[in-house]
């Protein structure tokens, strides 16, 4: 394990995880404002129109199929976090690992439990399992009743990225708690909202962010929204296959 001299990185948040729970699912923010404030992060698209990874300042869209294709700097979002990656720690993986012992790693090199990570993990994955939300059309549903239907795909025996955050409980609602991972392969074609995985060897890189931006926006649908739900935590655990 590496580490270099710390920096407190931002992390900008466009809206919040209990908007989605609501059915709020068309933003106002344009890809290229996410660019302006990282080049690292996840989120979705308007109208749930997909999963969004953003690596080394590109957007991708990772839809329902298990396709990954590079986003326009004009779509909109309704939900996304992105940092400026700035890893501080650096851990190699050299024997296989499932996701529980790999998130072991970074629980292990970050001493706060209170402290906001972006986790970026690249390396040969014996499998990832990943799903991703369909489509949805107005009047939308709610975001657990909108999940169900939702495409799960396992990729096997393939290299790749999977890029997310540790977020600490006390975010819960405003984002989600706990670690949340996207996942693109190594040849930018397939990818998903990460479920689970098994590591075979890689390089786990973490920056710890100290400091948030959050953006709510301006639209009739967010500000009408019930902001206010006492099972936030059960309802994002449960869409986010926690």
């Amino acid at each position: 394990m590496a580490a270099n001299s710390p920096e407190p990185n931002e992390i900008y948040q466009t809206a919040t995880m209990e908007a989605l729970l609501d059915g709020v699912y068309d933003g106002d923010v344009e890809i290229r404002e996410l660019l302006s404030h990282g080049d690292f992060g996840l989120g979705t698209f308007n109208g749930l129109d997909g999963e969004l990874l953003m690596l080394d300042s590109v957007c991708y869209q990772l839809r329902s199929d298990g396709s990954a294709t590079r986003a326009a700097v004009d779509e909109l979002v309704p939900f996304a976090v992105v940092t400026r990656f700035r890893p501080q720690r650096t851990i190699e993986v050299t024997t296989e690992s499932d996701r529980a012992a790999v998130t072991a790693l970074v629980d292990a090199s970050v001493e706060s439990a209170n402290l906001m990570v972006a986790v970026r993990i690249r390396g040969e994955f014996a499998t990832v399992r990943t799903r991703t939300v369909s489509k949805q059309k107005p009047p939308y549903r709610p975001f657990t009743e909108a999940t169900r239907d939702q495409g799960e795909v396992t990729l096997t025996d393939v290299s790749g990225t999977l890029g997310g955050f540790r977020m600490p409980q006390w975010v819960q609602g405003i984002s989600v708690a706990g670690y949340h991972a996207h996942f693109l392969d190594a040849d930018q074609t397939r990818g998903g909202h990460a479920l689970d995985y098994r590591l075979l060897r890689g390089t786990v890189e973490i920056g710890v962010c100290s400091d948030l931006h959050l953006s709510l926006p301006r639209t009739p649908q967010f500000e009408a929204a019930n902001l206010s739900d006492d099972d936030a935590d059960g309802q994002i655990r449960r869409t986010e296959g926690q």
